[in-house]
């Protein structure tokens, strides 16, 4: 590395978010930016280990970390790029929404000290090569007649359509929603992705030959015997959708939604886009998320930005330790808890919570009714949650969000039609090569792996990539 005794006289910086007073009035990216000096000083922190475990253990894409972060504090930018670019099809989205197991996973973390800010870096290294004009359509100039359907335009089919297209074969994604990017477009809000993000990189792909059909439902407008017909591969990227369900008494009532249904219409509100379904806006309402995750979070920050009078976050789980747990030492992807900006934007936070019940009033979900609980352990030694008696409590809510993850595909439709066998847990099987139980037809990404990071299903798309073209070269 060009400065050894870098990590020794460089602290971590970062760059922080633009004000509270400012950000909740819009929906642009609530990050700021670090300067080009200060990132090549964070780079100057990069240990020069003997085993870099943030490019083996911690990066599902298998990011020459070392070798960018070197290049970086070199001022040696486009080449840093590259670098990155060779492994990573998508740095934009990553540098933004990653929540970087990389870092995790940093040699630094062995003694507790900060990580290198590897994300930082790499968001600003996908930017410069947008204003400098490093990053712009590399058109294939070999073909080889071979045609492959992407069904899913998400992180996973955007990857692998990318990845085929420079093979040389023809390549035509479906999408049934009207934009490209799946939940990059439809579930992240803007805050942390700007969809514009999206749309410059869809130009790139456009402008190199890869034809992208929106507004498509595969198994509905076009079946799976079209596909078979039509195409030489069948690339299946359709995600994780069917979420968790909360089967309670006053489920039904008006005001109480799936997650993504209302970030969803959000973000099409915000790009503009025309939506059918029934409005979704919590302006001076009172607001409960129940799921503690990521997607719990999102509903905070766009609450917040609606103008909620409060904001309540529940999780059944107990609450994680400020600092990594002993059970998650490094350079494993500790358990601990993380605040999010949007918790910082105002949120009431409750653990070891239990949803019983929604009442409602003509109709509409006025209050739940919630226990504490503890966790004991079961006659079959699994960890279970037991109400703790006389805990029992109300929450006041004009609105419920159910942010409690995803239980696998959606098997009605195309999944249903190709006849692919499925896993133990209810996700598409597939072999080494990516390749389902029906001879041509590919999975990868949430679908056969149940609901991830965007960086794995990135990953998963370049590696069914290399499936596929090995079934089409047999």
């Amino acid at each position: 590395m060009g400065d050894p005794k870098g990590f020794m006289k460089v602290d971590r910086r970062e760059p922080g978010y633009r004000p509270l007073e400012e950000r909740l009035t819009d929906y642009k990216e609530v990050e700021k930016w670090l300067s080009d000096k200060k990132l090549q000083k964070q780079a100057s922190r990069c240990m020069d280990c003997g085993v870099p475990f943030c490019h083996g253990t911690g990066c599902p894409l298998g990011n020459l970390i070392p070798e960018w972060n070197d290049l970086v504090y070199q001022d040696r930018w486009e080449e840093a790029l590259q670098t990155l670019r060779a492994t990573n099809n998508f740095p934009e989205f990553t540098g933004r929404i990653c929540p970087a197991p990389c870092e995790a996973s940093c040699t630094m973390g062995a003694t507790d000290d900060p990580a290198v800010a590897i994300r930082q870096i790499e968001k600003n290294l996908s930017e410069k090569g947008y204003t400098n004009g490093w990053t712009v359509a590399n058109i294939p100039t070999v073909r080889t007649g071979k045609r492959v359907a992407v069904i899913g335009g998400g992180p996973a089919g955007m990857a692998v359509a990318d990845q085929l297209n420079q093979m040389g074969h023809e390549v035509v994604v479906y999408e049934k929603d009207n934009f490209i990017g799946g939940y990059l477009r439809y579930g992240i809000p803007d805050f942390k992705l700007e969809k514009s993000v999206i749309e410059r990189r869809v130009a790139i792909m456009e402008e190199e030959g890869i034809t992208f059909q929106t507004g498509v439902a595969v198994g509905e407008d076009i079946m799976a015997s079209y596909m078979l017909k039509k195409f030489d591969a069948v690339a299946v990227t359709i995600g994780a959708r069917q979420a968790r369900d909360l089967p309670i008494e006053g489920r039904d009532l008006d005001g109480v939604h799936f997650a993504m249904e209302f970030l969803g219409q959000n973000n099409k509100r915000v790009s503009g886009e025309e939506f059918t379904e029934k409005e979704i806006f919590v302006k001076d309402a009172k607001v409960l998320v129940i799921g503690g995750g990521d997607t719990g979070s999102d509903c905070v920050g766009t609450s917040n930005r609606h103008g909620a009078t409060n904001v309540t976050q529940i999780e059944i789980m107990p609450q994680p330790p400020e600092s990594r747990a002993e059970s998650t030492p490094w350079p494993q992807w500790p358990y601990q808890l993380r605040t999010s900006s949007s918790h910082k934007e105002g949120c009431e936070r409750m653990w070891d919570i239990m949803t019983k019940s929604f009442e409602g009033k003509d109709g509409k979900v006025v209050k739940a009714n919630a226990v504490k609980v503890e966790w004991k352990e079961g006659e079959n030694g699994r960890m279970m949650p037991v109400e703790v008696p006389g805990s029992d409590f109300v929450i006041e809510a004009d609105y419920v969000f159910l942010a409690m993850g995803f239980t696998g595909p959606e098997k009605a439709g195309i999944l249903e039609q190709f006849g692919v066998e499925y896993d133990a847990r209810g996700n598409v099987k597939c072999n080494d090569s990516f390749m389902t139980s029906v001879d041509g037809v590919f999975a990868a990404g949430d679908v056969v792996s149940g609901a991830s990071l965007v960086v794995r299903a990135i990953a998963a798309g370049r590696q069914m990539a290399d499936g596929i073209n090995d079934y089409l070269n047999s």
